[in-house]
């Protein structure tokens, strides 16, 4: 196919749109009644669409219509040049207006409770008409294929082990250490040294072992030549973790940063444990060779901003 000769001359915007919307509809009449055309203008730009590509897009069957092998390619293509004319139009209204804006940010629980209500608090108060788009992620490959979709400006959170995405920006804002935790009635609370083996036994409240923060505690005890511990409850949420170690009886594992903004809010005490192995640094994720809004770019400044108590050394690029 030529690009410029029967593709860049004959496709148009209102044709891709057609077809999107007929495909989403699953049939002629209903894409057609979508769109206030009738259904012949709506079979002729599809008949177009193939006689342009030299190939059938859609298969017409009784019960409607549904894309072929090809349609399917020039669908999925469709929805991403609609989504950066989207962002397209958002950067504008931005550009035009700097104040305000959108920013969707992709987090992991401890980011969301702790470094970002507080970026999102300090940025606010000076630009209050910017909108911010918040939703609960892994930091992992399904989340970073949403940030290639476009569905997130940024991510934030531990980077994995052994990263390496060539599309992706990586920039560490400061390593994330785990600690001990007991609420303040805890028997150990007031002690000034305790080794992780007399925490062996005593119930604690610790996440899935198959999640992130749950294998590192688990290599943890490992690595101190330990079991993990067998008595307590298993779950992965921060508020249950929270309330249960806040009652004196069990233990848990938080996140520096977390304990950092939202510590003061609950009862609950580090214990002088140190840890034999490191976890991963918190960062911010974004695509590379993305233009940014001014809302997106005053974000990031201030995550930076927000973050410089906890960076244990000189931010660095991946």
């Amino acid at each position: 196919m030529e690009w410029h000769d029967r593709i860049g001359r004959r496709l148009t915007l209102r044709n891709l749109h057609t077809l999107v919307t007929v495909a989403r509809r699953g049939s002629m009449a209903k894409g057609a009644a979508e769109l206030a055309l009738t259904q012949p203008a709506v079979s002729k730009m599809v008949a177009d669409m193939e006689h342009t590509f030299g190939v059938r897009l859609l298969d017409r069957k009784p019960q409607g219509v549904e894309p072929t092998l090809y349609g399917q390619a020039l669908l999925k293509w469709g929805d991403a040049v609609f989504e950066d004319l989207r962002h397209a139009v958002r950067e504008i209204q931005s550009l035009a207006d700097p104040d305000a804006g959108e920013i969707r940010i992709g987090g992991n629980s401890p980011m969301l409770e702790g470094l970002l209500p507080a970026a999102i608090d300090r940025l606010s108060r000076q630009y209050p008409r910017i909108v911010f788009h918040l939703t609960q992620v892994m930091v992992a490959a399904q989340s970073f294929e949403e940030l290639r979709a476009r569905k997130f400006d940024l991510i934030v959170g531990r980077i994995p082990q052994r990263f390496s995405q060539e599309d992706l920006s990586v920039e560490v804002l400061f390593e994330e250490p785990m600690f001990v935790t007991a609420g303040v009635d805890n028997r150990f609370a007031k002690r000034k040294r305790v080794e992780l083996a007399e925490l062996v036994d005593e119930p604690w409240v610790l996440p899935q072992t198959d999640s992130a923060i749950g294998s590192f505690i688990a290599q943890a005890f490992r690595a101190s030549g330990l079991d993990s511990p067998r008595h307590g409850a298993i779950c992965g949420t921060l508020q249950f973790t929270y309330a249960m170690v806040a009652t004196g009886r069990f233990l848990g594992m938080f996140p520096r940063s977390l304990l950092h903004f939202g510590g003061k809010r609950f009862a609950i005490k580090v214990l002088p444990v140190k840890l034999p192995i490191k976890p991963p640094p918190v960062a911010i994720v974004t695509l590379k060779n993305r233009t940014m809004s001014p809302a997106v770019e005053r974000f990031i400044d201030c995550l930076r901003t927000v973050a410089k108590p906890l960076a244990s050394r000189t931010k660095r690029r991946i």
